[in-house]
């Protein structure tokens, strides 16, 4: 990890509904071009986490009681969602949310509105996402919500990228799609990774398609950091697999 990491959580808990503590003295760094994985079974606290970061737990009726979030150095524990999306630190939430009667490509531009670019550099932005996902420019003209799950996913992360972040916030990325569709959206977040130096902090339950593409990895149970290390350490270490996430868990 980078001595100055982009995004660093200190020991945030979470409540919701003001009794329901959720997330119990998170820490978890990001250093700048690095995939940072969090693992953990269902309900381990990796998308509560993730949105306390992008500041969406609120529309959840939770909030932060404790600790901070450093976003490039600075204190954004409070911060609006759209002004962290304008600042470069977007989310795809889990379950490949998507404007189902609006075309493929027309969810994507939606993802543009947050930049404010030119024409000439939203069409390059369009370019860019279908060079790294030409599937959906072969489908740009389908309604979203008549497309694959698969597709459906590739739309999500593509329409986060048009904002042109320096952070993205992936939950779930394998959630129901086919081990071969895990295998395609993985490898196109390690492109943009290692092309682009987009850097990644992914809350997944498939450790095993998560560790062979993450730098470094933390594992989450009942809220709380119970194991970190580098990707390749956690992969080694059987008792991370049988204990907390499972052997040869399912994509």
């Amino acid at each position: 990890m980078t001595a100055m990491p982009i995004l660093q959580v200190d020991d945030i808990e979470v409540v919701y509904e003001q009794v329901i503590l959720a997330v119990h003295g998170v820490s978890l760094s990001l250093g700048e071009g690095r995939i940072v994985a969090l693992l953990g079974a269902n309900g381990a606290g990796k998308s509560t986490t993730l949105k306390a970061i992008s500041a969406l737990v609120g529309a959840e009726r939770g909030e932060v009681v404790g600790g901070r979030v450093l976003y490039r150095g600075k204190d954004v524990t409070r911060s609006a969602p759209d002004v962290l999306v304008r600042n470069g630190l977007v989310q795809v939430l889990e379950g490949r949310h998507c404007f189902p009667h609006l075309s493929v490509e027309e969810n994507l531009l939606a993802g543009a509105l947050a930049s404010g670019g030119s024409r000439q550099e939203v069409k390059a932005g369009l370019e860019r996402i279908y060079h790294y996902f030409p599937r959906l420019k072969e489908r740009r003209r389908s309604a979203a919500g008549y497309t694959s799950g698969g597709e459906q996913q590739m739309v999500a992360i593509g329409r986060a990228l048009m904002a042109r972040p320096a952070v993205v916030l992936l939950d779930e990325p394998s959630m129901g799609l086919a081990p071969l569709i895990v295998d395609e959206i993985f490898a196109i977040v390690a492109r943009l990774n290692a092309d682009e130096g987009v850097s990644f902090l992914l809350a997944e339950q498939n450790a095993s398609v998560a560790l062979r593409h993450a730098h470094h990895a933390y594992v989450l149970e009942s809220g709380r950091v119970v194991a970190q290390g580098s990707a390749a350490e956690l992969a080694a270490r059987s008792d991370i697999h049988d204990l907390y996430l499972g052997a040869g868990v399912a994509a």
